[in-house]
């Protein structure tokens, strides 16, 4: 016999389900949000296959390079310098033969709007001082928020926005930079070329368990949400949606602690000492020593550029 819950049919959706809002709940969309990353990941993956110019480099010289203009750019004040930096950037990646438009998105969709948001406070006087641009409110003589003393005038100064745009803008070309470089270069490649250039053994393990354990946890999630979908006859509310995922959260932490004691342990008894083991082997060429002394030769110009040293 069935029971009469069983019999009952989810007619009416809560005012916070899919159906009545015609779209995806939030935890639906966390999926998705995982779905995406994965596949992004994929795409990138593919890209370091291509027969590109950074491609053809030896690894070695690819991050040295690139590490270079970083350092270089994190110097550089010069907006016009910034732009041509990050302009370089774009060019290497038409010839590594990135679709332009995925690196731009890749790119500015992310970090760089964070940094948009810190460097907002800026461009008001409020905070820094400047020669104003636009007036936004006049408070009068003596104004207080709290202990806190205000200008007479609030505005956005000239200083302030050249400051937050030259802020975005070597965020920008920086990230652009570090971009190139992990779309060019297979993970496990990668992880060898900065054990070979010094990098200790620890920020390399580090670094590779955390690039794996994000599969890893993601696909977990998928597994508990898809068995809950399954497993679901009734849409509850908001809270129990909540409870759920909150419950979710202590399981899937519980979870990665354990799975990472017993990968740990599996590790050391296989003889893991921390060192990333490939088939591939490095070899410098020409155009790999060339093409480091290029990239430290135009980031000191760029630099000495920047700072009125050569005109």
């Amino acid at each position: 016999m069935v029971p009469d819950w069983m019999k009952k049919t989810d007619t009416v959706s809560c005012q916070c389900s899919a159906v009545h809002h015609g779209k995806k709940g939030f935890i639906g969309k966390t999926i998705d949000g995982i779905f995406g990353f994965l596949e992004e990941a994929f795409v990138s993956d593919s890209f370091s296959k291509r027969d590109g110019f950074l491609q053809s480099l030896d690894p070695r010289a690819k991050l040295i390079s690139i590490l270079t203009v970083i350092f270089a750019t994190s110097l550089i004040g010069d907006l016009r310098v910034l732009i041509f930096v990050y302009m370089l950037t774009l060019l290497f990646a038409y010839l590594s033969k990135i679709d332009v438009l995925f690196f731009i998105k890749r790119v500015w969709l992310f970090i760089p709007i964070f940094a948009g948001i810190i460097a907002i406070p800026m461009i008001f006087n409020v905070f820094f001082p400047g020669d104003p641009l636009i007036r936004l409110a006049y408070l009068g003589p003596g104004a207080h928020l709290g202990p806190f003393s205000l200008p007479e005038s609030i505005y956005i100064t000239k200083q302030g926005v050249n400051s937050a745009v030259i802020f975005i803008m070597r965020v920008a070309a920086c990230v652009s930079a570090v971009v190139l470089l992990f779309l060019t270069t297979p993970q496990q490649v990668l992880f060898k070329s900065l054990r070979s250039v010094g990098v200790p053994k620890i920020y390399v393990f580090t670094l590779e368990m955390a690039y794996r354990y994000i599969f890893l946890l993601t696909d977990m999630v998928r597994e508990i949400y898809i068995a809950k979908k399954a497993r679901t006859i009734k849409t509850g509310g908001m809270f129990e949606e909540q409870k759920w995922v909150g419950g979710r959260i202590g399981y899937t932490l519980i979870r990665s602690l354990d799975t990472s004691e017993k990968v740990h342990a599996s590790m050391m008894s296989r003889g893991y000492n921390g060192d990333v083991k490939i088939m591939q082997e490095f070899k410098m060429r020409n155009r790999d020593y060339i093409s480091v002394a290029i990239a430290i030769s135009m980031s000191v110009l760029l630099v000495l550029i920047s700072h009125n040293i050569i005109r």
